[in-house]
């Protein structure tokens, strides 16, 4: 049975200047922000602070993968060191859970004794927010629409806007009624926020750990796509597992009659990058459906 196995490596785009400026507005204003809950005693820019540590937690881990990607593989670490940033982003994630319960544990007291806290001061602090996630989100803004890495960057950015915009609303309120349960109230929510966020990407890391086909990728798609092009016979043996928190790997056995199948299997791997974002994949081709004790040796 002839075997023939095509390799396809993407080069990953140079985000590094994007991460550099985003990974800095954002930690910036994080201390900033954690300075000012700290002195006026604001749960509510605590909370928001700590959402935002989510995104430059989140920056660092897509950043770190987009280095990782260029990292040449050893004789120790064939695939190289890209699943460094999916232990990363599970141990991330666990952190930002721990900083959660402790902010709603905090909040619930408040509730019992009330703190007056300077709404002017938190809607100044939330209204920097709302410049810097904006302009963190439009750093990506190009590069998101060819680049999964980069989109997920760009939603998180634009989603921290509109969790600012929530804290702009309390401290509008606090100035206009005085209701200083508004701020512990807003804690809660902005925490419960970073809980749903947190949680997804620990199932997300723990999936992918454990080789698992990553969430922007559909195995079925996949497999109805390498069918439908010319001269594939049958698909079978496939499977798609990450290689870091960007970059995913695919190996499948397609059966042909087609004499240049250097051509077809070049085409196949442009396909699985531009269509699925799919930049390393492995395919051998044989001339005939594969045995079931064949399936059973690849197994």
């Amino acid at each position: 049975m002839p075997e023939t196995h095509a390799h396809h490596h993407a080069p990953p785009a140079d985000l590094g200047p994007a991460f550099r400026w985003a990974v800095g507005l954002n930690t910036a204003y994080v201390i900033v922000e954690a300075i000012a809950g700290f002195l006026t005693g604001s749960l509510a820019l605590l909370a928001d602070a700590a959402h935002n540590l989510t995104d430059v937690a989140g920056l660092l881990i897509a950043w770190a993968a987009a280095v990782l990607a260029n990292r040449v593989a050893t004789r120790a670490h064939s695939w190289g060191l890209g699943r460094a940033t999916i232990m990363a982003a599970m141990l991330n994630a666990f952190a930002i859970l721990i900083g959660v319960v402790w902010v709603i544990w905090e909040a619930a007291q408040r509730f019992q004794t009330p703190v007056e806290v300077p709404g002017l001061t938190i809607l100044i602090v939330a209204l920097v927010g709302i410049g810097v996630n904006t302009g963190s989100a439009l750093l990506f803004m190009r590069a998101q629409k060819d680049d999964l890495n980069a989109k997920g960057a760009f939603l998180h950015m634009a989603a921290d806007a509109a969790v600012s915009g929530a804290v702009v609303l309390a401290a509008i309120g606090i100035m206009l009624t005085g209701w200083t349960w508004l701020d512990p109230a807003v804690a809660m929510a902005v925490s419960l926020l970073i809980a749903v966020t947190a949680a997804g990407l620990f199932r997300e890391a723990l999936h992918l750990s454990l080789d698992g086909v990553p969430d922007r990728v559909d195995l079925g798609e996949v497999t109805a796509w390498l069918a439908r092009q010319e001269g594939i016979r049958d698909v079978h043996d496939m499977h798609i597992w990450p290689l870091s928190t960007t970059r995913t790997a695919l190996a499948v056995h397609v059966v042909t009659e087609m004499q240049d199948t250097d051509a077809m299997l070049q085409d196949l791997a442009e396909g699985l990058e531009h269509g699925f974002g799919i930049a390393h994949s492995t395919i051998q081709v044989e001339r005939e459906p594969c045995g079931a004790s064949c399936l059973r040796a690849h197994a």
